[in-house]
């Protein structure tokens, strides 16, 4: 008697799956992505899932690695490279405008997105760290330029950092409600006139 084959498929692509189930979270978020919409996506059956990837927290805590390396990673080069923290957030605006409205690929932030109305507290609190941790960049960043006089003293460095993680995450919102490239480059623009 001959049986079917099981587990992976031979050619199986472990980065093409990523991508899949990295389009699926973005597109509906980690809530509404069910795991035969994973394994639609990816074309592998659900015990080749598990056996690949553990379970549906274990792959989207992969495909969050890999967006963020992707497509996540313009803030911290930004923050690196700008010899200001106002021409740093500048960038990060500009290029969100430009990252959130590629056609290539759903619009907005995958973790600002995916994080919508999930029920798991565990995944919450993952995005959120990660989410706290660029505003943790931008505040640092803004200390620095105020510790140089390149910002004035009484600049709350705090606040100004939540103010650039609220304009970054509205304009994510805002590409999902189908905001162009042009439009969110503008909000980037008058985002920057608050800036001290």
């Amino acid at each position: 008697m001959v049986t079917g084959q099981r587990g992976r498929p031979r050619s199986f692509d472990r980065d093409a799956a990523l991508d899949k189930a990295m389009t699926a979270f973005w597109e509906r978020g980690y809530e509404a992505t069910s795991i035969s919409d994973l394994t639609t996506s990816i074309g592998i059956s659900a015990p080749s899932l598990y056996a690949a990837f553990g379970d549906k927290r274990k792959l989207f805590d992969e495909v969050v690695v890999v967006y963020g390396s992707r497509y996540g990673d313009f803030a911290g080069v930004a923050l690196a490279e700008e010899p200001t923290a106002r021409a740093a957030v500048g960038r990060i605006l500009r290029e969100a405008a430009e990252v959130y409205t590629d056609p290539a690929h759903p619009p907005g932030c995958m973790v600002i997105s995916a994080a919508i109305n999930t029920t798991s507290e565990e995944v919450a609190q993952a995005l959120r760290e990660r989410r706290n941790t660029n505003l943790e960049l931008f505040e640092s960043r803004i200390r620095a330029d105020i510790a140089t006089g390149e910002l004035p003293a009484d600049t709350d460095a705090r606040a100004l950092a939540r103010y650039a993680g609220a304009v970054l995450q509205g304009m994510s919102q805002q590409s999902r409600d189908g905001a162009t490239r042009e439009e969110l480059e503008a909000v980037a623009e008058r985002a920057l006139l608050a800036w001290p």
